[in-house]
């Protein structure tokens, strides 16, 4: 694994190579690409990027979620899901937009507005 900042940017991003395993909870305050496989849940202040190798079989918690990969369980991206055309999708689905294009694969629930968990409560009128 190696953590570098790309383009200037104060945001961190932690790699995880194709040919990595990791079993147990990846948590990180910056964004996350993984090509590797992973068995637990990822928890991430910034964006998840899961590349056309990459492999989650456990929770996916980020700002922007961007699946080419497989995925096994449920994804709670508190802005955008985009998932790729070679993605495929076991889970549910929490968030404010989702991008599906041709080809994915999505099997699941989704619940678009308000991620889980969010500390935002929906507002009514009267």
């Amino acid at each position: 694994m190696k953590t570098k900042t790309m383009n200037g940017d104060s945001d961190d991003i932690t790699i995880i190579s194709n040919g990595v395993k990791i079993e147990g909870k990846v948590s990180s305050d910056g964004s996350i690409r993984l090509d590797g496989a992973i068995q637990g849940d990822i928890s991430c202040q910034g964006n998840v990027t899961i590349g056309d190798q990459g492999e989650v079989f456990g929770k996916v918690d980020g700002q922007i979620i961007t699946i080419g990969g497989k995925v096994e369980g449920m994804i709670n991206a508190k802005e955008k899901l985009i998932l790729e055309s070679k993605a495929d999708l076991s889970g549910d689905v929490f968030t404010k937009i989702l991008v599906v294009e041709a080809g994915a694969r999505f099997n699941g629930k989704s619940n678009m507005g308000q991620s889980k968990g969010s500390s935002e409560s929906a507002s009514t009128t009267s």
